[in-house]
């Protein structure tokens, strides 16, 4: 027995605002409006609720706008709604894997097959309980419907309240939408001027209209909207794969040159950014913030502790430090974040181990270290791919994420580079040193190796050449010393001691 279809509906009216206020909650209880076009011909493309209890609508003039005190009017940001739309789409994806976006241009739709996810997430009624939940902590208020048709869900969305939900039983849904207006339908000015002067108001008159002498008139079109407004209309699913995108984006209304209000806003960002990781088991492995100066140009830092985590109190930390150290040259005027992913870190330990410190103390002093000594002085030292001598560089702290190959040992002992290297007096034969002072002691070679002569970079005036001996000695007094010496021209100096 084939099992009946469900489908749910999550649906955005006024999405231009709401995904403008989403990071700017203390402007959600007032009353604003998004313009878009260009001046002076502007006009409204979205407004909030207080917006319209004072009688303000949709496609508003500049002018008009202007003759309501106290309205709060935003430029429309394309970049701030295609990061909700992903928030959304992502949220959308972790109840289905079949999901279809419906979106217009402004406002937002998607519609989800739910058949047979009550095992996971119990029966449809208390499953769009747990949507509206997932989305409002998106910092978005939908109307979410479910029904057995397509189309039905769809349109009960729309007819619905912000924050209102509704599940119809498979079958009832030509009664459950008979008393919605003709306005939740996409129609044309040429049909809603038809209906009107027929007197139709409802998808419940349009339904109960006869079809053959409608489609007489309205020919197929008017077949489609009679199948819309029984709940009836056939569906071809065709469902996009929810990129995961952990980015915001916010287009800042003046510029702003000041740290602390930079990092509320990254506060606010950070909050929505790691609410989606989490939803998808994952932490933040790197928070990369691109600043968007005035005048043109842009500043971008990216931060990386050693273990990938959710705490926002210590992401704000670590990007106050690198900030308070690379400040932006320019007032901001946009503000991206973007994360990269990375696998939760787990720390597991022995019941009689002593606790280990917590890896972000180390991440929070090592910031600390570059603010005080420069960016590229804290870390690890790294060998070049050269023969340069003393040839090294410094890299970033990083935790290894594989552990080493079967086989492999730590070599039998350790060289210490003396940095700088110190002059020492050497007596030679036959050009082998025989004998060396070094740090107020005679030492006398006991056994050579060598000498290994290198050079590069000829093709410069950094041309470099050295040869190289490592000598066991000892003094009269039989204290041994493993070094390695080094000739740079008619220069010799202690170059490094072996343990």
């Amino acid at each position: 027995m084939k099992r009946a279809e469900v489908f749910a509906c999550v649906y955005v009216k006024d999405f231009p605002a709401q995904a403008l206020l989403r990071l700017r909650p203390e402007l959600r209880p007032e009353a604003c409006v998004v313009m878009m076009g260009e001046p002076p011909l502007e006009e409204v493309c979205a407004l909030t609720n207080a917006a319209h209890q004072i009688g303000m609508s949709s496609g508003m003039t500049k002018a008009e706008v202007d003759t309501f005190p106290g309205i709060t009017a935003l430029r429309r940001s394309h970049s701030e709604e295609s990061s909700v739309r992903s928030a959304l789409l992502e949220c959308a994806g972790r109840f289905s894997p079949r999901v279809e976006d419906c979106s217009e241009p402004t406002t937002f739709c998607c519609v989800f097959d739910i058949t047979g996810t009550e095992a996971l997430f119990g029966p449809p009624v208390a499953m769009l309980g747990t949507i509206l939940t997932r989305v409002r902590a998106l910092g978005v208020e939908p109307s979410i419907a479910a029904s057995g048709n397509f189309y039905a869900s769809l349109t009960l969305a729309k007819g619905l309240l912000p924050g209102a939900k509704k599940y119809v039983l498979g079958g009832k849904e030509a009664e459950t939408l008979s008393a919605l207006p003709l306005a939740v339908l996409d129609l044309t000015p040429d049909q809603a001027e038809t209906f009107a002067l027929w007197g139709i108001r409802t998808l419940g008159a349009l339904a109960a209209l006869p079809e053959r002498e409608l489609v007489s008139r309205m020919g197929q079109a008017g077949e489609r909207l009679r199948q819309h407004a029984r709940g009836e209309a056939p569906h071809l699913f065709q469902p996009v794969e929810p990129p995961l995108s952990l980015a915001e984006r916010m287009e800042l209304d003046n510029p702003m040159d000041l740290l602390d209000p930079l990092l509320f806003l990254a506060n606010v960002m950070l909050e929505q950014i790691i609410l989606r990781a989490s939803a998808q088991a994952l932490a933040l492995a790197s928070v990369t913030v691109r600043f968007t100066l005035e005048g043109g140009g842009s500043h971008t830092r990216t931060v990386r502790p050693a273990l990938p985590t959710n705490d926002r109190a210590l992401w704000i930390k670590l990007l106050h430090l690198d900030l308070e150290a690379n400040p932006p040259a320019a007032p901001v005027i946009a503000v991206c974040i973007e994360a990269e992913p990375g696998a939760a870190s787990k720390v597991q330990l022995g019941l009689f181990a002593p606790q280990m410190p917590e890896a972000s103390r180390l991440d929070v002093t090592l910031a600390r270290l570059r603010n005080l000594v420069g960016e590229g002085n804290v870390g690890r030292i790294v060998l070049d791919d050269s023969h340069r001598p003393d040839g090294f560089r410094v890299e970033p702290f990083e935790v290894p994420t594989s552990k080493p190959a079967e086989g492999e040992t730590a070599g039998p002992c350790a060289m210490r580079q003396l940095r700088p290297a110190e002059p020492i007096f050497v007596t030679l034969q036959a050009g082998r040193p025989v004998a060396f002072t070094f740090r107020e002691q005679r030492y006398f070679a006991t056994r050579l190796y060598g000498p290994w002569r290198t050079s590069g970079e000829w093709w410069s005036a950094a041309r470099w050449e050295c040869e190289q001996w490592d000598i066991n000695a000892q003094t009269r007094q039989a204290v041994a010393l493993y070094c390695r010496v080094e000739r740079d021209g008619q220069r010799w100096q202690m170059a490094a001691l072996y343990d």
